[in-house]
């Protein structure tokens, strides 16, 4: 059973910056972040390929967020810069016990607990 555990989030002000974190303990193939705000759907934010050749994001986090791992440390990042208050929500690091990569949360099998992110105007 592959256990998930975030770090990072916190507050910040309009068009700071944010580094989440995650750590995977056993085999995870693609790691990726998915967000929640309050009355929302779960929102796709970020995917990245074991290898971390290819990543993908959501059209909401395009060119200010980027997701990058390290398979040696079993870690997979999120880093959020130009964060606007429509960022504000609950991160949570999600991975798959396949080679499947996708936006569609139900195919992750593993997900952390999730870690809340504030971003104030």
């Amino acid at each position: 059973q592959v256990q998930l555990v975030e770090s990072g989030g916190g507050l910040v002000q309009a068009g700071g910056s944010l580094r989440l974190s995650c750590a995977a303990s056993g085999r995870t193939y693609t790691m990726g972040w998915f967000r929640q705000a309050p009355g929302k759907e779960r929102e796709f934010v970020a995917t990245i390929t074991k290898s971390a050749t290819s990543a993908y994001y959501g059209d909401s986090v395009k060119e200010r967020f980027a997701i990058s791992r390290d398979n040696a440390r079993n870690t997979v990042y999120l880093q959020m810069n130009s964060q606007k208050p429509e960022d504000t929500a609950v991160y949570y690091c999600t991975a798959t016990s396949t080679w499947v990569i996708t936006q569609d949360h139900s195919m992750y099998n593993y997900w952390g607990q999730g870690t809340q992110v504030t971003i104030s105007s």
